[in-house]
């Protein structure tokens, strides 16, 4: 039997060779597809799963944001406060007031003769709502100014509370755009970290294996801007805005407000579209009344410093501490940048100076002032339409004021001419100037809503302007190539190419979701398919 088998292997063995060879290359090849396919389906995984974290990284950025505006606010809100005290002229017109009834009483009048201006309505409505800020209080005897007329108060008093709506919407959706520049700046850096490290293949023997992100080991997270140190005074600039540009706005909006609505008197009856016309004839004088103004008008003066005044502007912020020397330095608001000699900042170069021309770049880019008028809009309406108009002109059976139009939008007219006879549309209900005053003072307060954790204005404009975060999704995209290029080379090019990549005018020209998506992922391919291209 023995024999036998041995003499029929003996006779079949090249047969037997030959199977038991196709038998094991079938078995290898078998292993070596299900590996690669293993190997494809956990990179598939992780890719999905890292893609997952860069979008949650995103979002938590913007969320960040929107915190650091409301963290901000109150600053800016007490400037401007202080600087338009609608609350004092109040004050001072309910002093008038009383001196006027008491001489009425002494004299032996009615007291109805003395309110037949509406007065007493008048002062109720402001009343109503209305924050005394603390530096508005003043005592009886600080008298020495001599005292203005009944007809004066109530014009200043006009302007003043008027201007200072503007003002805080104006100041509050730079601020929103200038946060959102700055922390998505910084957060690209940490984007960019994070993507390498995810995206690079871990060492042989630690797949399965933990590990730490190493952020002090000077390797792809450190370099350009992203040092504690150059963040912090880098963020600092936001202070120029909360101190300083937000008087040369108030002032720009004071103009238009008093070229605007400085014929009409306090007690003439306005209806809605003639408020709206109004508000949008400010905004012509302050924005432009045309497309090529409103993209020709800079914002960047009143966001960031002149150069020659960056080194003034940290030192005053208190970033950088002054020598003992010069104590005061930090006290005399008018003598910012003087007696700075002490202590010297180079910001004509390095991390900080790309930092600063980028932040520049895109303030003067044109879709910083598509994202602009966007946010103004918003809050304009938000402020008109939604509070103004509706409070003043609750809703009627037999009418309904119509909304606001938009910027430079066009109305129908009251007057129709038909058959060569004149048709008069019933006019609409009007309510005099001083009720609209009281209802945009009362809503300043809301505009500068100093709540950390709710404001209504800046809450619907985010929710309403989409653009807002597609810029956002715009400036991780941009660049990142080229940072990466750098860190690779170790080499320091002295200028940031902020135009060649940015590609700031796509916004708009497809879905927002679909855009942020797309740019979040072209920055995903750029900085893997950087990392794993072979040195």
């Amino acid at each position: 039997m023995i024999s036998a088998t041995r003499r029929w292997i003996r006779r079949n063995r090249n047969g037997i060779a030959i199977g038991a060879g196709v038998v094991g290359a079938t078995y290898l090849a078998g292993q070596y597809v299900l590996g690669k396919i293993q190997e494809a389906r956990e990179r598939m995984q992780m890719d999905r799963i890292a893609k997952e974290n860069i979008q949650r990284r995103f979002e938590q950025n913007q969320t960040d944001c929107t915190f650091t505006v409301l963290a901000l606010l109150p600053t800016l809100t007490d400037n401007i406060l202080k600087e338009l005290p609608v609350e004092q002229l109040t004050y001072e017109l309910q002093q008038k007031k009383a001196e006027r009834l008491a001489r009425a009483s002494s004299e032996g009048k009615s007291e109805a003769s003395s309110m037949h201006d509406g007065d007493t309505v008048s002062m109720s409505s402001f009343q109503t709502g209305s924050f005394i800020h603390a530096s508005q209080i003043q005592g009886e005897g600080s008298t020495l100014l001599p005292r203005k007329t009944k007809a004066q108060l109530w014009n200043e008093l006009k302007i003043t509370s008027i201007t200072r709506a503007f003002t805080l919407i104006y100041s509050l959706s730079l601020l929103v755009i200038l946060t959102r520049i700055q922390l998505n700046l910084l957060g690209r850096l940490t984007y960019l970290s994070s993507v390498i490290s995810l995206a690079r293949p871990p060492p042989p023997g630690r797949a399965n294996s933990i590990s730490l992100e190493d952020h002090d080991d000077g390797g792809a997270g450190a370099g350009f801007g992203n040092d504690f140190q150059t963040n912090r005074r880098y963020l600092t600039f936001s202070w120029y805005l909360l101190h300083r540009g937000y008087a040369q706005i108030m002032t720009k909006v004071r103009t238009a407000v008093e070229e605007v609505f400085g014929n009409i008197s306090p007690r003439e009856g306005v209806s809605a579209s003639r408020i709206s016309d109004l508000v949008l004839a400010v905004r012509r004088k302050v924005e432009g009344s045309s497309e090529q103004e409103r993209y020709a008008t800079r914002w960047l003066p009143y966001m960031l410093p002149p150069r020659e005044e960056e080194e003034a502007v940290l030192i005053e912020s208190g970033v950088i501490t002054p020598t003992p020397s010069s104590p005061a330095q930090t006290h005399d608001e008018r003598r910012l940048g003087e007696d700075s000699s002490s202590i010297h900042i180079d910001t004509s170069s390095g991390p900080l100076r790309q930092l600063l021309d980028e932040t520049a770049d895109l303030i003067d880019s044109p879709i910083f002032t598509r994202i602009h008028t966007l946010l103004l809009g918003s809050m304009f309406s938000n402020l008109v339409d939604a509070h103004v108009i509706a409070e003043a002109f609750p809703p009627h059976p037999t009418h309904s004021p119509s909304p606001s139009p938009s910027l430079f939008g066009t109305t129908q007219p009251r007057i129709q001419e038909l058959d060569s006879a004149v048709t008069v549309v019933p006019g609409e209900p009007r309510v005099i100037l001083v009720k609209i005053l009281a209802i945009i003072t009362r809503q300043a307060h809301a505009i500068g809503n100093d709540n950390n954790t709710y404001n209504e204005y800046i809450s619907t404009a985010e929710a309403e302007v989409k653009e807002l975060e597609a810029f956002a999704a715009l400036i991780y995209a941009s660049n990142l190539d080229q940072n990466l290029e750098e860190k690779q080379q170790a080499s320091s090019d002295e200028g940031i190419k902020v135009s060649a990549g940015t590609g700031v005018s796509e916004v708009g020209t497809e879905r927002v979701d679909e855009m942020i998506e797309s740019k979040l992922e072209s920055a995903w391919t750029k900085v893997t398919g950087s990392t794993f291209q072979p040195k």
